[in-house]
């Protein structure tokens, strides 16, 4: 079993991705989150939202669920 056959590490080590939210230059391993699972990691299975933007909009967008949930009043 040889890791070179499993994926090339060289080729996502250097690269670089700009986030379609904030706009900025950012690594790809340490910057974005891996969406897709492959035997070969390609950068294509990397989201285009970087990390804190996506942590950004998960909490924006979260709803408080005791103010939805109300105790029926029988």
């Amino acid at each position: 079993m040889n890791l070179d056959d499993q994926f090339s590490l060289e080729h996502l080590l250097f690269v670089e991705r700009e986030c379609r939210v904030c706009g900025q230059t950012k690594d790809l391993i340490d910057g974005f989150y891996l969406i897709r699972k492959h035997k070969k990691i390609f950068p294509s299975a990397y989201a285009y939202e970087c990390k804190e933007c996506t942590k950004k909009r998960v909490l924006k967008n979260k709803q408080k669920v005791c103010a939805l949930w109300v105790y029926p009043d029988w």
